[in-house]
């Protein structure tokens, strides 16, 4: 008795704590596309794009609070999975959580690997052949998640603490310096004046400013693993909505007080042209702190989160049942190896301008995924409204009916050009045909199910 309850207590002491998941989910956000999101948002719109993210952090909050409900509710690792079956069907959970999670890792960790390999070039050239380190980072952070929770832990909480460090440093400085020494710029400076801000213009800035605050979901797979996730989970992901808002928000204004608009958008990576801007030299090491914190943590995430969905999924018969061996830490690893390999692959055959158009059509999924979430809460309230529910969406149905309309709404308007529309679109209806006839084909032939068939078992 005295042994089981000293394993107890150690299981219990291996959880991850509130802090942990805080870097969790700024960790998993906060990515190298992400901060050039943020830097050409400042540089189109100016105040527009701040009145922008102030939009993005509640429909942010609306996605955070749906999460956090079902979750709860259902503290399960196959997270979209297991509440969409329960909800309107198999069917739509397979597809959501491929096309919105599975496909989107697949292609955007390749996308930071290139721009890390780039940096690290820049920084370090001849040290190592060409994609080389990025290889060797994967690798690093597959061992460190196949070891274990523990590890995963002390890891996440060093990155997220040296990238927030360097952010809010970068952010800081910038600020100080460009109020102290005002610049005078060559170019167009970044415009701080209302006159030119209308509704058109704020709501256009949206989908850009989105992009900064999606991904704190990712701790709901690792709900197994925290400690007191009724409390813990939904203070987590609202708080780190806020924290990195307000991170952004000061990095960007930075930004536009010591460079212009040619500089902010004629740049591929325009962090690195900001981070020389304040620091000089320099600047060129804190840019690749920033990139390499940044692509190792949301690499770390994305291993640690995404093979546990896929756990879940093989319990519920929606994945391979290879999928679910867990190794003596009891990590999933056959779909860690998987979604590691999977990662090298399109790193392999594709380059980065390539993966772009990829990534942002695939993304499209990601928002579509959230829209099934906010219609599970929904459908949920009515089929189960005795079920207990740790925590409940505020204000119930409104975040609901405005996140879907505001996800369908960036959904449709994710091109960022226009020549680029058509191909973005075909990518994305591509991508969610193959894996709606895949899902189709084995709900019906290996689960013998029917597509929207709840499953409240």
């Amino acid at each position: 008795m005295n042994e089981n309850k000293g394993s107890a207590a150690l299981a219990a002491n291996k959880k991850i704590g509130f802090l942990t998941m805080m870097a969790i989910c700024v960790g998993l956000v906060v990515a190298q596309g992400v901060m050039i999101s943020a830097l050409q948002g400042i540089g189109i719109g100016g105040i527009a794009f701040v009145f922008a993210m102030i939009i993005a952090l509640i429909l942010a909050q609306f996605n955070a609070m749906s999460f956090a409900e079902l979750s709860l509710m259902f503290p399960q690792e196959g997270t979209l999975a297991t509440y969409t079956q329960k909800a309107i069907g198999h069917f739509p959970a397979i597809v959501s959580v491929f096309a919105g999670y599975v496909v989107v890792a697949l292609l955007a960790i390749p996308v930071e690997m290139f721009l890390v390999d780039a940096i690290l070039g820049e920084l370090f050239p001849g040290l190592l052949p060409e994609k080389v380190a990025p290889l060797l980072i994967l690798a690093l952070f597959t061992i460190t998640n196949l070891i274990g929770t523990d590890v995963f832990a002390k890891v996440q909480n060093l990155l997220a603490f040296i990238l927030v460090t360097a952010l809010i440093i970068t952010g800081a400085t910038a600020i100080t310096s460009g109020l102290q020494s005002p610049q005078a710029f060559t170019g167009t400076a970044v415009s701080w004046s209302l006159d030119g801000v209308s509704v058109g213009s704020v709501v256009g800035l949206v989908g850009l400013a989105l992009w900064t605050m999606v991904g704190v979901e990712y701790i709901c797979p690792l709900i197994n693993s925290v400690k007191n996730p009724n409390k813990n989970i939904p203070r987590a992901m609202h708080l780190s909505l806020f924290v990195i808002f307000t991170i952004f928000i000061a990095f960007a204004y930075g930004a536009s007080l010591l460079m212009d608009v040619e500089s902010i958008m004629g740049s591929p990576l325009p962090f690195i042209d900001y981070a020389h801007a304040v620091f000089g030299k320099s600047g060129l090491i804190i840019a690749a702190i920033m990139a390499v914190t940044a692509t190792c943590s949301t690499m770390n995430t994305i291993l640690s989160a995404v093979p546990k969905m896929l756990h879940g999924m093989a319990e519920n018969k929606q994945a391979f049942p290879q999928l679910k061996a867990t190794n003596k830490h009891n990590v999933p690893w056959v779909g860690t190896l998987m979604m590691a390999i999977g990662i090298t692959i399109p790193f392999f055959i594709f380059g980065i301008d390539a993966l772009i158009p990829l990534i942002i059509a695939a993304t499209t999924s990601w928002l579509l995924a959230y829209c099934v979430a906010h219609i599970d809460v929904i459908v949920l309230r009515k089929r189960l409204p005795n079920q207990e529910r740790p925590y409940k969406t505020p204000f119930y149905p409104l975040p609901q009916i405005l996140g879907i309309v505001a996800m369908l709404y960036v959904a449709a308007n994710n091109s960022p050009a226009p020549e680029m529309t058509q191909l973005v679109y075909t990518i994305t209806g591509s991508i969610l045909l193959v894996l709606s006839i895949i899902g189709a084909l084995w709900v019906k032939l290996y689960m013998k199910r029917g597509l929207f068939e709840p499953d409240m078992d």
